[in-house]
């Protein structure tokens, strides 16, 4: 995988890796647009998204983004199907109150669906929950159990038995863990859903084939 420059999260390199060029995205929870940016700038997509938070929704607009503020789970509804060709829900699925209704959302208005989110049975968060006895905290959940976002905790085995029981299919998945505030990382084969602090999948209706 090509260097991406040094601010963009590493998820978010092998995320852009995967979306081919000159295509369409939406990215849902799109942040402050880091890869947006990028892929309108490397890649040539025509890329917009939706954001909840004003401030990001401005760091957005100040880099010539098109963006949305608003609930990702009420602006989907106004799009026509298969408006994109790639819809990205990156580390905020597990902050989604119904994340079944968002999945089909995004698979009904893109061809793709990409997902990442923080694995919640890596070995670290085990070993503290066993130790310790309190909700851990690490670097990809750094908050209290009072102030956290994060709703869902999940594991990489959960994302795929979710796959299963709500009917969509998992055309191709990475692990990967991270380290320099995310910014560097590398994919995990062994035992991915110990030794892996990220999944990125991308997904796709029943009927779809695998992409190689």
């Amino acid at each position: 995988m090509a260097d991406d420059g040094p601010r963009m999260r590493f998820d978010l390199k092998l995320i852009s890796s995967w979306i081919k060029p000159g295509s369409t995205v939406l990215g849902l929870g799109c942040g402050n647009g880091d890869l947006m940016v990028h892929l309108k700038e490397e890649k040539q997509v025509k890329a917009s998204g939706i954001e909840i938070k004003e401030s990001r929704v401005a760091a957005c607009i100040d880099q010539g983004l098109s963006v949305i503020q608003g609930d990702i789970n009420e602006e989907v509804r106004d799009y026509p199907d298969n408006a994109f060709d790639y819809a990205v829900l990156s580390q905020t699925l597990q902050q989604v109150y119904a994340p079944d209704d968002l999945i089909r959302s995004m698979l009904r208005i893109a061809r793709k669906g990409i997902v990442s989110f923080p694995n919640f049975s890596h070995w670290r968060v085990r070993m503290q929950l066993l130790g310790t006895g309190h909700v851990p905290k690490t670097g990809e959940l750094p908050y209290e159990w009072y102030n956290t976002p994060n709703i869902r905790v999940l594991s990489l085995k959960d994302f795929q038995g979710f796959a299963r029981k709500v009917g969509f299919e998992i055309l191709k998945e990475a692990a990967v863990r991270t380290c320099e505030n995310g910014t560097r990382g590398r994919l995990v084969n062994f035992m991915p859903n110990l030794f892996a602090t990220y999944g990125i999948f991308m997904i796709g209706q029943k009927t779809q084939k695998q992409e190689k």
